[in-house]
């Protein structure tokens, strides 16, 4: 059961929709949140900061550096005390951690020790960030220790869940939290099995049948044909979807770097959050 969980903060929207959701959990599951915000080393020592001074004809700076840790790291304890205080409101127990360091490195190595991570979809550079997935989400979702829910910008209640299952141990884990969450909250679940070999397919789709039995949740499973990323997405939209829980795939340690096609591609398009467990 989830019981502690990590949330990135940063001053972006998508941050914001996942401090949302994280305040909407932690309220029904009882669990403990920190916020983590991290004062970016990059930002600070990257050489452009330093020679900058000097490509426009001026003197240089020899201690822009310092001041510009001093003024991050002012910024994230502004950022930390407004997480502090809405977590206030919505009555909800919270911590607040600020480090310093590669961002993606420094969410990874403080979620071990909790039991689900979230951050937000696209972060404070996001206008500058190409494609539908910020950096730092991308890199985290290769290397988080733990389940990671990637939040959209815009929060919505969960209703709607849907567990996209493939037989693998990491959909079973996947599996696992959407019966437990969907028993929570009272909601029901869809799942969904997407196979070529309908045969396969439909003997996949039987084993989530028989491990969701015992949950107290109404289930419905649909057994789709096609190209996998795909009709996941287009099951999302379809069904209205408010959340996906989703295992990710790979065979290969190079697939595991890179996420697997199928998981980065249902990440990059999904308009709702997605539940990934590694």
């Amino acid at each position: 059961m989830i019981k502690h969980i990590l949330v990135g903060i940063d001053t972006s929207e998508h941050s914001r929709g996942a401090q949302n959701y994280a305040f909407y959990l932690a309220r029904r599951l009882h669990a403990t949140l920190i916020g983590l915000h991290v004062v970016d080393i990059v930002s600070i020592e990257d050489p452009l900061y330093h020679d900058i001074s000097g490509s426009l004809g001026l003197e240089p700076c020899p201690d822009l550096s310092s001041r510009m840790r001093e003024v991050l790291t002012e910024r994230g304890h502004a950022v930390l005390q407004n997480f502090a205080a809405a977590a206030r409101r919505e009555r909800v127990t919270a911590e607040t951690l600020l480090d310093l360091g590669i961002v993606a490195n420094q969410i990874c190595e403080r979620a071990r020790s909790v039991d689900l991570l979230m951050i937000g979809h696209r972060g404070i550079n996001e206008r500058f960030s190409t494609g539908l997935l910020g950096s730092t989400a991308e890199s985290v979702a290769r290397k988080s220790p733990q389940p990671l829910f990637v939040s959209p910008r815009q929060f919505r209640e969960i209703r709607r869940p849907v567990l996209a299952y493939d037989g693998s141990g990491r959909a079973m884990r996947a599996m696992r939290s959407a019966a437990e969450i969907s028993a929570l909250l009272d909601i029901p679940l869809a799942v969904i099995t997407v196979a070529r070999d309908v045969k396969l397919g439909q003997k996949t789709l039987n084993e989530a049948r028989s491990y969701l039995e015992p949950y107290s949740i109404k289930a419905n499973f649909n057994l789709i044909q096609g190209n996998t990323n795909e009709q996941i997405i287009s099951f999302l939209k379809d069904y209205h979807a408010d959340l996906v829980f989703l295992g990710s795939y790979g065979h290969s340690r190079f697939i595991e770097m890179v996420i697997g096609s199928n998981t980065e591609y249902v990440m990059r398009n999904a308009r709702c959050p997605v539940f990934l467990f590694r």
